[in-house]
């Protein structure tokens, strides 16, 4: 037995949207984004993860470029799996061949049974033995450090790349939630339609998504507002490049809309849940995790609209592969995992 514990490898990983992240023994072995880039003639993977994101927007027509995922699940299988062989084969561990591969997968509340197939068949194409999934407000909760057996309800919103998760958890299982399309890529789409009306100027979503790490919001009004950010893009009525400026305001204004879709979710979640529940979650407030959770003035938004405490989870990014690994390690004590068995 302990020679095959021995060749045994385990992987916890948040497939997401935008990010697929890896964990392996504890660690983060991989944190890069969900994008391939292929030959367009032969289907060869030339890149995957930060070498394909740099081709991303900028190729000729040899190459395109794949977000596999979309709304948080396998849009396009093929690219899926190319995308997680090639990130498990940047890992460099070449004892894969030889090992008994476990892997727990994270996905979100609101996925299908044949989407879950979809994620099932594609870890089987990369040689795994033991595949198990997690929804993702399940990992968040634990990956934050919630005690999620415990008869206490507590509210997790997780807000990724291609959904928003909205889940109060109690007693190991999702009581009740809301999976919502409305997350980071709507954010980005967003912030292209508002340059395009505001300055005229059309700009990418690599750009776009810089605008919104560097002066994204939710609020107009900021403690500590971040400095005027430069945005170059091409005029939309000379089609010469040209730069603008924006800000933290404009940020705000055009993801209102998105957000707003957020609290009416938020606010439909926490009318479905039991007054017992709701009782334990006036005490413990709002955990905040994902991405979104980076945009600021969010935190107080979400307070203001619900009159309950928000806390932004520290490092929020990596909070649900974190407690995707904390799964993978007690893949016998969770009940709510899911595997190829259950299915």
């Amino acid at each position: 037995m302990k020679l095959f514990s021995f060749f045994t490898q385990e992987l916890a990983v948040d497939l997401g949207t935008a990010n697929t992240l890896i964990i392996q023994d504890d660690v983060v072995v991989i944190d890069e984004p969900s994008i391939v880039a292929v030959n367009r003639f032969t289907n060869e993977v030339i890149a995957v993860g930060n070498k394909a994101m740099q081709m991303h927007e900028k190729t000729h027509e040899n190459i395109k470029t794949i977000r596999p995922l979309k709304d948080g699940v396998i849009a396009d299988f093929q690219a899926a799996e190319a995308l997680i062989q090639g990130l498990i084969n940047l890992m460099g561990d070449k004892r894969r061949f030889f090992t008994h591969l476990k892997m727990v997968i994270c996905i979100p509340s609101g996925i299908t049974e044949v989407e879950k197939r979809a994620v099932f068949d594609s870890a089987d194409h990369v040689d795994s033995k033991e595949t198990y999934l997690i929804h993702e407000p399940m990992a968040a909760a634990l990956g934050i450090g919630l005690d999620v057996e415990e008869p206490v309800g507590n509210m997790i919103i997780d807000i990724g790349g291609g959904t928003t998760e909205i889940a109060v958890i109690a007693l190991s299982g999702i009581v009740t939630d809301q999976s919502i399309r409305t997350a980071g890529d709507e954010f980005t789409m967003d912030i292209i339609d508002y340059m395009k009306r505001k300055h005229n100027i059309l700009i990418g979503e690599r750009t776009a998504e810089q605008i919104k790490i560097h002066v994204g919001a939710a609020a107009t009004e900021l403690e500590n507002p971040p400095e005027k950010y430069a945005v170059n893009g091409r005029d939309l009525l000379t089609g010469i490049p040209k730069q603008v400026f924006t800000n933290h305001v404009e940020a705000a204004e055009a993801l209102d809309k998105s957000i707003a879709k957020i609290e009416e979710a938020v606010l439909k979640a926490l009318e479905d849940t039991p007054p017992e529940l709701a009782s334990d979650i006036y005490k413990t407030g709002i955990y905040l995790t994902g991405g979104g959770a980076l945009l600021r003035g969010l935190a107080p938004r979400v307070s203001a609209k619900t009159k309950l405490r928000v806390h932004v989870a520290e490092d929020p990014l990596r909070a649900v592969v974190r407690g995707t690994g904390i799964a993978l390690k007690n893949t016998d004590r969770y009940s709510f995992l899911i595997d190829r068995r259950s299915i």
